[in-house]
């Protein structure tokens, strides 16, 4: 039996205070699936993070889980955090609480930026600055940019790094076995943790991947959600148990669970 304490309570109330705040997205109503609301962080928001990591926007599975980095792109980060020895001490956030339509990615640029947007989203990353962070992570454009317009990571290191959803998978692989060589000489492991495993080959494989922490997420999901392997393991394999179906994309979410045997 599941305990209650093995899982994510509700943020402090400072933090939930500053998410209530986020500023209006409607003016890009074109440019985000704004009907499912925002979805803010996954990890830990008492000030014992080490590592920040800062992802572009929350996806569909995002939605379903109510955390940021749950999908298969969350579980190649946690795969990274894992082979930095980070059990619990890590936090994730977005450069946008909204998820992002792709092919309008050039529009949310502009939301970027916007001086509400980047004071609220400055605020959120200097709430979550502490001193026991020892780097920050940045996946992607949109997420680059947000932390090169944050002045209060002051000379924490930034490592910009290809978003685990990436198509380039030369261009992942190299950028993250770099950077897990360097991130393993400045972030001090958790007890349990493991420094010592393999570093990432010519390309990410199954391996590469780590299930998200019970710790992270809010009670009550089914215990599957976080760990895609019975998708990636599937003939053909697939990378998403949480779709948004065509045309009714913006109303309209499919849930995939599997099959108990």
């Amino acid at each position: 039996m599941l305990e209650i304490e093995e899982f994510d309570a509700v943020p402090p109330p400072h933090f939930a205070r500053h998410f209530a705040s986020v500023p209006s997205y409607t003016q890009f109503k074109d440019t985000f699936w704004l009907d499912w609301g925002p979805i803010f962080y996954r990890g830990r928001l008492n000030g014992s993070a080490k590592v920040q990591c800062i992802a572009s926007d929350p996806g569909a599975t995002e939605r379903i889980a109510l955390r940021t980095l749950v999908g298969d792109a969350g579980q190649r980060v946690q795969g990274l955090l894992q082979k930095l020895g980070l059990v619990n001490s890590y936090l994730c956030l977005n450069a946008y609480a909204y998820a992002l339509i792709p092919s309008q990615s050039q529009d949310g640029d502009d939301l970027l930026l916007r001086a509400d947007h980047l004071a609220w989203r400055n605020l959120l990353f200097d709430m979550a600055k502490a001193p026991a962070l020892q780097a920050v992570i940045a996946f992607g454009a949109q997420a680059r940019n947000a932390v090169a317009n944050w002045p209060g990571k002051g000379s924490i290191p930034v490592f910009n790094l290809p978003h685990p959803s990436s198509h380039d998978a030369d261009l992942l692989a190299d950028g993250w076995r770099s950077a897990v060589v360097e991130l393993r000489t400045m972030v001090t492991a958790d007890d349990g943790g493991d420094i010592n495993g393999a570093n990432y080959g010519e390309i990410l494989s199954e391996a590469d991947y780590a299930p998200i922490s019970k710790a992270d997420l809010p009670f009550g999901l089914p215990d599957f959600v976080g760990d895609d392997s019975w998708l990636r393991m599937a003939s053909p394999p697939q990378f998403a148990s949480v779709t948004r179906p065509r045309p009714d994309d913006r109303h309209t979410l499919i849930w995939k669970a599997p099959i108990k045997t």
